[in-house]
């Protein structure tokens, strides 16, 4: 009786040893499993809010000059977030610029100019923004700039980005999208061969263009003001998640690739002849068809849409683009996927 009592007790250890070691092979398992399917990014530290790059785009101007004085909003633990006016002289003009584009000139080439009065004033700030918040394509850099920006263009909220196989932004703008959710909210890949935009928000590891319409140049509407402050808030909260050891699983977004700019219809002299029809107007994100009415003259000769594919406009009859010699980008539609991100301090 006393052999047959030691035998069940030795069978009870091994029972109890064997279900331990199966316990801790599951959570081994589940564990580096995690690791192996999660892209581990680094923790965000350093993040950016421009406000004037273009300084008749009012909103992100009325923004940031507000989160100066009073940052409680835009506040994330663990976070430096910094609010800043990028083009102070064309703000207080109430202008797009004072000599040139700033959001074309962050190239390396005008980077790395000796810096003097004889440059561009719009150059000469770019280099002041990239020794404050780069220098460009270095360790150093912001980790993340919001760039804000207005469109006279039927764009509602939009997103740029820069990198089609940038996990991180992908997953952020999903985030933002679901958390704008009924409120559409599209996104604009500029990723191209040829079209170079070199951006003022292009100086951080992550950049992040913010574009919000229609407005008019030089005007405040209050709700475009408010769907501009929701797309921060929801950007600053994934980012705070992602640092609080959130996973996000992987995920999928609707992007629209930007193919060509599309300039109006010239006549001899190199001046415009021909406007957007009315059928086109404001049918930003809109298919547009072979055949479709694109433009129109003032004789009423209509012009179509040339080509064997459907294309999708953006930035149609936009302000800023006349002296671009841009009508609209045609852009078609496809399908970012992004693995699950983690942060590598969980």
């Amino acid at each position: 009786m006393k052999c047959l009592c030691m035998l069940r007790q030795r069978e009870n250890q091994r029972l109890q040893e064997f279900c331990l070691k199966q316990y801790s092979d599951v959570n081994q398992t589940r564990l580096f499993g995690k690791m192996a399917s999660c892209v581990a990014e680094e923790p965000i530290k350093k993040i950016a809010i421009f406000g004037g790059t273009h300084g008749n785009e009012l909103t992100g101007v009325f923004l940031v000059t507000h989160w100066l004085k009073n940052g409680a909003e835009i506040h994330r633990e663990g976070l430096e977030v910094k609010p800043f006016i990028t083009n102070p002289r064309a703000v207080e003009k109430c202008t797009r610029y004072i000599d040139c584009d700033l959001n074309r000139v962050f190239n390396l080439e005008n980077l790395s100019k000796e810096m003097s009065e004889d440059l561009p004033y719009e150059v000469r700030r770019a280099q002041e923004i990239n020794h404050l918040f780069g220098p460009k394509n270095s360790d150093n850099c912001y980790d993340v700039v919001f760039d804000l920006h207005n469109t006279t263009s039927n764009m509602g909220c939009t997103l740029i980005l820069e990198d089609s196989r940038n996990d991180f932004l992908i997953q952020m703008f999903h985030y933002i999208k679901t958390s704008l959710a009924p409120l559409p909210c599209y996104v604009y890949l500029i990723e191209h061969p040829f079209l170079k935009y070199a951006t003022t928000r292009s100086i951080a590891k992550y950049p992040v263009g913010i574009e919000v319409g229609p407005q008019p140049q030089g005007v405040l509407r209050a709700d475009i003001l408010d769907q501009m402050r929701r797309m921060i808030k929801h950007a600053l909260d994934f980012i705070h998640h992602f640092n609080k050891g959130k996973e996000f699983p992987p995920c999928a977004i609707e992007v629209y690739k930007i193919m060509e700019k599309v300039d109006y219809p010239r006549n001899e002299n190199g001046d415009v002849a021909a406007v957007i029809h009315p059928h086109l107007q404001d049918q930003d994100w809109k298919p547009l068809h072979p055949g479709d009415p694109v433009f129109v003259s003032l004789d009423g000769k209509v012009i179509p849409l040339d080509g064997d594919c459907t294309v999708y406009p953006v930035f149609v009859n936009e302000a800023a683009y006349y002296e671009k010699k841009e009508a609209f980008a045609k852009t078609t539609k496809l399908t970012l996927n992004a693995k699950s991100i983690c942060s590598t301090l969980h």
